[in-house]
């Protein structure tokens, strides 16, 4: 729960950052676009969305307050951060860590994304041929993998996680106990956690709370370890149980 706890230290560290646009001449209450195939230093608001458009090569960070960051196919970017708002990438974009704290992030088919990927209150949906260097996190919300690949730990307390499509977790998947993180009734209910046909978990399936647990029989875990053993789990022989 540590690391969830680092959210408001960023959420703060942003916010003074960013009130320090104005003085750099970089928009406030607007919304920012970098044109495709254009070359920028950096996309910076307050309250508006971020876009960058197909093949753009943006040097610098991608950072708003109140917005959805949007990202094109086949562009590169460093650090997407925002913290009321959705991290959107098409295919093919390379990035470094993509942070929110209220929103979703979505990374379409053959992202290159060499950080972590982090958010408190979103949905993170990694599409085929998508690898994450570091670790993916969340708190509330659904994490699902097809066909992707995650190179650290996958981290959730109340989200539902799903590999599909020979998706890969190189390091431990990660079910915190809930202590007062949630939304309504996720704070009661058990996550659902099903590992799909081919998908491989190389470390360890941690949990630290009870959950509902599949495990397809092509399926390779690590081991099962925490509340629940492998006897535990739900095992399955078609595609979804």
């Amino acid at each position: 729960m540590t690391r969830f706890l680092t959210k408001n230290t960023f959420t703060v560290g942003l916010l003074i950052m960013l009130l320090a646009v104005p003085a750099l001449g970089a928009s406030v209450n607007k919304s920012v676009k970098v044109a495709a195939g254009a070359e920028s230093d950096g996309a910076t608001t307050v309250n508006g969305s971020v876009s960058v458009g197909a093949n753009a090569v943006v040097t610098g960070d991608v950072t708003t307050v109140n917005g959805t960051i949007r990202v094109d196919d086949g562009a590169t970017i460093e650090d997407a951060t925002t913290v009321n708002g959705s991290v959107r990438l098409a295919d093919g974009v390379q990035s470094q860590s993509l942070n929110t704290v209220n929103g979703s992030v979505t990374v379409g088919e053959q992202g290159e994304i060499d950080g972590e990927i982090d958010t408190v209150n979103g949905r993170i949906i990694l599409e085929t041929g998508t690898r994450v260097e570091d670790d993916v996190t969340n708190v509330n919300g659904q994490i699902e993998l097809t066909g992707a690949q995650v190179g650290g730990d996958l981290e959730t307390v109340n989200g539902d996680v799903s590999l599909e499509g020979q998706s890969v977790i190189k390091g431990d998947l990660i079910v915190n106990k809930n202590r007062g993180w949630g939304w309504g009734k996720s704070k009661k209910r058990k996550p659902r956690v099903m590992i799909g046909p081919g998908s491989r978990v190389e470390g360890s399936i941690i949990l630290k709370r009870e959950v509902e647990l599949f495990i397809s029989d092509s399926a390779e875990v690590g081991g099962v370890e925490g509340e629940m053993t492998m006897a535990d789990a739900q095992r399955f022989s078609g595609e979804r149980p």
